[in-house]
């Protein structure tokens, strides 16, 4: 593997995309989820004023920061990723009829994937960052996203916006504009790099 620090770092969040981008790309990490109640949070923060597209730092860096606390000596990494189609934010639907409808209000029209990331050390963080995608929705009338649902089954319960752009996903979309891993949840690109620029890998 790549990773040449003392200790294997800990990844603050029980996403396997994640944990697997992470994997693929020679970092093993331990897992160990944020004991932080995320809706809670959010509504904190908006009830503050603050900005949809500074959510998912803010939600990222408090997954960091619990890890951290427990965890002292190890690199922990805290990501988030927020949906917004303008100032409103979206979250995993709760059934397939909420499904159906948040893909009624994302057809035709652009969205944004706000995907976060804090590295923590003794409950400080070290570095964060936040990289963007803006995603375009083909025109899809009711026929279309019943066929999609269909097709794509419970899983999509399991994504906000109700898609998995890896899988079936890919199909109600006409354009796309970022890289992968962001929309995949993880901003790996600058992430690696900082973990370069810090000698802790060894390429």
């Amino acid at each position: 593997m790549l990773w040449i620090g003392l200790v294997k770092p800990i990844l603050a969040s029980k996403s396997a995309s994640r944990r697997l981008m992470l994997e693929n790309a020679g970092i093993e990490v331990d897992v160990e989820a944020a004991a932080v109640d995320e809706r809670r949070l959010e509504r904190e923060f908006l009830g503050r004023d603050g900005a949809p597209p500074h959510l998912a730092p803010y939600l990222a860096r408090a997954k960091a920061l619990e890890v951290s606390a427990r965890r002292p000596q190890s690199l922990c990494f805290g990501a988030d990723q927020t949906l917004r189609l303008g100032s409103t934010l979206f979250h995993k639907p709760g059934d397939m009829e909420a499904a159906e409808q948040s893909l009624k209000r994302l057809a035709g029209r652009t969205h944004v994937l706000d995907s976060a990331i804090c590295i923590a050390l003794d409950g400080a963080s070290l570095f964060e960052a936040t990289q963007s995608a803006q995603l375009t929705m083909r025109a899809l009338d009711g026929d279309a996203i019943r066929t999609y649902l269909a097709v794509a089954g419970p899983a999509v319960l399991s994504s906000v916006g109700a898609y998995q752009i890896e899988g079936i996903g890919i199909h109600l979309f006409e354009r796309i504009e970022g890289d992968h891993p962001t929309i995949l949840g993880l901003p790996l690109l600058i992430l690696v790099k900082w973990l370069r620029s810090n000698g802790f890998l060894r390429i």
